[in-house]
């Protein structure tokens, strides 16, 4: 049966809609200070997650941590935004739908972090500002959406905390926090360096967002650090890229061996300097986050990576990203479950 041609009209001016939105040019650009990280004073309450005690945690429309949906970032400090695209893997699909399942497993987060001693609802407002539009079919038309509306969230004063999606997001993120804070200093927390070159003549993927942004200026020279990365790797030069541009790396197997110690030994040198995280779920070992799009053993315990995202308090964040869910390859939604723990301990940082 053919396609209704009044639906089929809709869905043209739907989409010619979020195309003029995305695409629009902005007259004033308004950069954010460097130290300007103060909450926003408001008459209004801060947003606060739905009582569970009133309403219980499986009711409601899913948002993230049970927040409500505020699509206007000059309300919020820090903005909870979906980025659910998927073009760039190589291997296993399905990230697209990971905040989608995060914000259904977000719903047991609970507000008071008893190790870092915060609220951060109470600190920051914040709430989930919705999905990002992207484009499906298009990697590079939908970084040049993912800059431009991040760049909208950034001008109204609130820093992102992207879910994705495939960490070839991470890249347009990084265009859009550059424009307003200048080169950053990068902590990546993953199971692979993302610093290859394209696959099949595509230049992008979810294998080479770090490269180009070292590339574009994006990164803070001297100011990178990747931990977790392990297994297998083409050559033997696989590495020379990081080594030449000075990305400082603590593996999987060292991290094993010298615990946290050996990442609070290098924060030292980003205390004072705008800094931006990423969080690649497969820094994680599959025996406790099997849904992710390229699994590698000896990964980090759901205890580790805890541990591993508590010990970056204290850091100046201009933002943060947690990405590659794949839902369909997940058992029992444990890796939805510790993402979504993830993301709020990463709120906790601020």
């Amino acid at each position: 049966m053919g396609a209704n041609p009044g639906r089929r009209a809709g869905r043209a001016q739907l989409l010619a809609s979020a195309q003029t939105r995305v695409s629009a040019p902005h007259t004033q650009c308004f950069i954010i200070p460097r130290h300007c990280m103060k909450a926003k004073k408001r008459s209004k309450p801060h947003p606060m997650p739905v009582d569970a005690l009133v309403y219980p945690r499986f009711s409601g429309v899913p948002t993230f941590m049970r927040l409500p949906h505020i699509p206007h970032a000059e309300e919020l400090d820090l903005a909870l935004i979906g980025v659910p695209f998927d073009g760039g893997t190589t291997y296993r699909p399905g990230p697209r739908f990971g905040p989608r399942n995060i914000r259904v497993q977000s719903a047991m987060i609970r507000p008071w972090n008893p190790v870092l001693k915060i609220n951060p609802f109470e600190k920051w407002r914040i709430a989930d500002f919705g999905d990002l539009s992207i484009n499906p079919l298009s990697i590079e038309d939908t970084y040049r959406r993912i800059t431009e509306q991040l760049g909208e969230v950034l001008r109204a004063g609130a820093r992102p905390v992207c879910v994705g999606g495939d960490h070839s997001i991470l890249l347009p993120i990084l265009r859009a926090i550059h424009k307003h804070f200048g080169p950053v200093g990068f902590i990546q927390l993953d199971a692979h360096g993302d610093t290859w070159g394209g696959y099949f003549g595509s230049p992008h993927s979810h294998g080479t967002p770090v490269k180009y942004a070292v590339e574009e200026g994006l990164i803070e020279p001297g100011f990178a650090l990747q931990v977790g990365l392990r297994g297998q790797v083409y050559s033997d030069r696989d590495f020379d890229f990081a080594h030449e541009h000075k990305i400082q790396i603590i593996t999987s197997e060292e991290f094993h061996c010298g615990g946290v110690e050996l990442v609070t030994r290098q924060l030292k040198k980003f205390r004072n300097r705008p800094t931006y995280i990423t969080l690649d779920i497969d820094v994680v070992d599959p025996a406790f986050a099997p849904g992710t799009g390229t699994p590698q053993v000896g990964g980090l315990s759901s205890a580790q990576i805890l541990d591993l995202v508590r010990s970056l308090k204290g850091l100046k964040l201009v933002g943060c990203d947690l990405v590659e869910v794949s839902p369909p390859y997940d058992n029992g939604e444990i890796t939805s479950l510790l993402a979504a723990n993830l993301l709020f301990e990463l709120l906790c940082l601020f």
